[in-house]
């Protein structure tokens, strides 16, 4: 609320200036980010306040937005109702997750006929606040399905410049790893290393839920299992039946069985096994150690992949 006042002019009237908007807090989809970690440590987030209104007519300035680039594949989720307000999907897709409250008028603006010197102004309004959830699901052509240790970490490292970490033992895979498969006529695939899941994992059992989100966003999906295994055709059955139990949806993708280790094999183990193989679903042999059909495994990826659009 202002009154112009001059030297020559005692009562000039009302010319108090509007309120500026407070800043918003927008999403911005960022390709070149693949995790959130660069946001796990900010715990709040604020937008500047809007400047107030001055003499002379003079508006305040908008408060300055804030833009928060997270990876394509994130989920904004209300924290205390677990309702899912958006995704980013694209590169550049911009969503306004907080409105900056609006500047309030000043009392120039309600000057009328009858009024000529109103001597109050509108307060602002106050911003949106809350509680959010960030859930990023990995976006990747193909994504490794298989039981802890059956090689999907190794598989990953041999097809692409992935470095995920490999040791001999259940779960050395705590978080997704990403990898670019190159193949001929320089085609290009993404490759994701889900973690290994174990019987009950759409109950929560081993790394569970945590990861099997991941799946939800794979064009395919290559299940793992290694030739050493007690029995292929149960092991491919439990990691179905997982996927069935965690989202239905899962079981309308493309499927490829792959069995890994299989330099352990000779030509008539080998032939004998595949005899063994469940129905409906392309099989191939490969080891990452020898390299055996690895070639044979990136074209037929890119040929799966390519029917699929």
């Amino acid at each position: 609320m202002h009154l112009r006042r001059e030297k020559y002019i005692p009562k000039g009237g009302p010319d108090g200036g509007d309120g500026g908007r407070g800043g918003h807090i927008i999403l911005r989809g960022n390709k070149q980010f693949w995790t959130l970690i660069h946001l796990k440590y900010q715990k709040h987030i604020r937008a500047e306040a809007g400047g107030a209104g001055s003499g002379a007519l003079r508006h305040g300035a908008n408060g300055a937005d804030v833009f928060l680039d997270v990876p394509l594949g994130t989920v904004i989720k209300r924290a205390d109702t677990g309702e899912t307000l958006f995704e980013i999907t694209h590169d550049g897709e911009e969503k306004r997750l907080a409105r900056g409250g609006r500047g309030g008028m000043g009392n120039a603006f309600f000057k009328t006929s009858t009024n000529q010197t109103p001597r109050f102004a509108q307060p602002g309004e106050p911003g949106e606040e809350g509680w959010f959830v960030f859930e990023l699901k990995l976006l990747a052509d193909v994504g490794l399905v298989g039981f802890p240790n059956a090689g999907k970490s190794t598989l990953l490292s041999v097809v692409s410049a992935a470095k995920p970490q490999i040791a001999d033992y259940a779960f050395t895979t705590l978080e997704p790893h990403l990898g670019i498969v190159t193949c001929r006529d320089n085609h290009s695939f993404v490759m994701a290393d889900i973690p290994g899941i174990i019987e009950g994992a759409h109950e929560g059992h081993g790394l569970g839920l945590r990861f099997l989100r991941h799946i939800e966003r794979n064009a395919m999906l290559l299940f793992l299992i290694p030739a050493d295994s007690k029995d292929i055709v149960a092991e491919y059955k439990i990691l179905l039946n997982e996927l069935k139990h965690f989202n239905p949806d899962l079981l309308d993708k493309q499927r490829l069985l792959v069995i890994s280790k299989s330099d352990m094999l000779d030509r008539e183990l080998e032939k004998e096994l595949k005899n063994q193989l469940p129905e409906g679903v392309p099989a191939i042999f490969i080891s990452s150690v020898s390299g055996k059909n690895i070639v044979r495994l990136k074209d037929l990826l890119w040929k799966m992949l390519a029917e699929e659009q």
